[in-house]
């Protein structure tokens, strides 16, 4: 069984192809372990001394490789949020969340393809490229990462923001307003027989007016 490196854009040369027959047997065999590997460890600690080495005149490919997986690990991209990658496999999970988001037309719609594609050719430069990957490859694939963790950042807040304004137009009833009141005023006694009094008086007066009025 031989194993070869494989990317988006197809296999690369086979490890240990040109190796001695018992070396490459040990390479196959170390080879098959990866896929039960369940955890990606941290590459270079913040105080670790190889660091160092990046102040200096040489060639650190490699340094400059582990710092650009070590990234996002770092990064604020909430690719691992709703527990569907796991923290456990950051760079298998990560490429899984980037190509999602790659096909994706609705969900994250204003995220440049470009932008996605260089975190993708970036990273599988880094784990498994040959060619050089130094500072400036660094630079541009960090640029790169911050860019998406800021536009995740925002949509985030924005949708936080939208759900707080939501629940509060929920929790706040409207506004009911009183029925109109119909005032009754009641007279006194007194004035009550006044008033009666008074109606009884001018039915006499029409009642002798109308009389008088048919014997002319």
């Amino acid at each position: 069984m031989r194993f070869a490196m494989k990317s988006r854009r197809g296999p690369h040369v086979p490890v240990g192809q040109h190796a001695p027959k018992d070396l490459k047997e040990e390479i196959d065999i170390r080879l098959s372990r990866v896929q039960d590997i369940k955890y990606e460890p941290r590459l270079l600690a913040e105080d670790d001394s190889r660091l160092l080495q990046l102040e200096t005149q040489g060639c650190y490919n490699y340094l400059y490789r582990m710092k650009a997986l070590d990234a996002i690990r770092t990064s604020e991209i909430p690719f691992h949020a709703d527990g569907r990658y796991p923290k456990s496999l950051i760079g298998k999970n990560f490429c899984a969340y980037l190509l999602e988001l790659r096909n994706s037309s609705a969900s994250f719609k204003g995220i440049r393809k470009a932008l996605i594609d260089t975190l993708l050719d970036g990273y599988e430069s880094a784990r498994y490229g040959t060619g050089v990957f130094g500072k400036p490859e660094y630079l541009k694939y960090q640029d790169a990462l911050n860019e998406l963790a800021n536009m995740t950042k925002a949509r985030a807040g924005s949708s936080q923001r939208q759900h707080q304004s939501a629940a509060k137009d929920l929790t706040l009833s409207p506004e009911v307003s009183s029925p109109a009141t119909i005032q009754v005023t009641y007279l006194p006694s007194s004035q009550k027989s006044k008033r009666a009094k008074h109606f009884l008086e001018l039915k006499s007066f029409k009642d002798n007016y109308n009389t008088l009025e048919s014997t002319l």
